[in-house]
């Protein structure tokens, strides 16, 4: 079970702050949508959360139990999905996830059939992913990121792509793989986000460029 504090974090890009005094508490299994208009900064708040792309200022604490890992180390501990992510298209879908899950453990009970199966992908087990649609990489993409064994799950635009026929199946990965793990949501779109437990206005963060 993961616990996040951040504490006056800020993220600045040269004289621009996207955002700044930025305080928030998660606990354990917690649903936080985090929202704003398109270039507000949703992107750059989850980065920041992943370690990727550090806050500027501020603290952010993580406790897995009784342990405390370090932004240094939460990468370990989490799976994300995204637009920017670009997957490996050399790969068939099989080599892909023999790939990925040679650096993460995979969800209890959840062999490389089963992913494939659930992504409802069978018939594309061994296809290049060259050869995929858009909606296609966007499955892959969430499977990779709800198959995973990790406390904390990062979703930026997670229905991007998808017809309504893979935006109920995103619901349903959400309902049966994210219920117990803690889930941040970078989104416009309320149905995306519609069961989170808590809100994150971006803008209400974010300050006009100065010094």
């Amino acid at each position: 079970m993961l616990e996040i504090r951040l504490t006056n974090v800020a993220k600045r890009f040269q004289y621009d702050w996207i955002f700044r005094n930025l305080d928030l508490h998660v606990k354990p299994k917690d649903k936080i949508a985090i929202t704003g208009s398109n270039g507000s900064g949703k992107s750059t708040f989850l980065k920041c959360l992943a370690g990727t792309n550090p806050f500027t200022e501020g603290k952010a604490s993580y406790l897995l139990g009784q342990q405390e890992i370090t932004e240094n180390e939460i990468y370990q501990h989490l799976a994300i999905s995204a637009p920017y992510m670009e997957l490996p298209e050399e790969f068939s879908l099989l080599e892909l996830l023999k790939f990925h899950f040679n650096f993460k453990s995979a969800h209890p009970g959840m062999g490389f059939d089963e992913m494939i199966k659930a992504m409802y992908l069978e018939e594309a087990t061994h296809k290049q992913l060259s050869f995929f649609s858009s909606g296609m990489k966007q499955r892959v993409k969430l499977g990779l990121c709800f198959f995973s064994n990790a406390p904390l799950l990062l979703l930026d635009e997670p229905t991007s792509n998808l017809d309504s026929k893979g935006s109920e199946w995103y619901k349903d990965l959400v309902q049966q793989y994210g219920h117990d793990r803690t889930v941040f949501v970078a989104s416009n779109s309320p149905y995306e986000y519609d069961f989170c437990n808590q809100q994150l206005h971006i803008e209400d963060y974010k300050l006009k460029k100065q010094l």
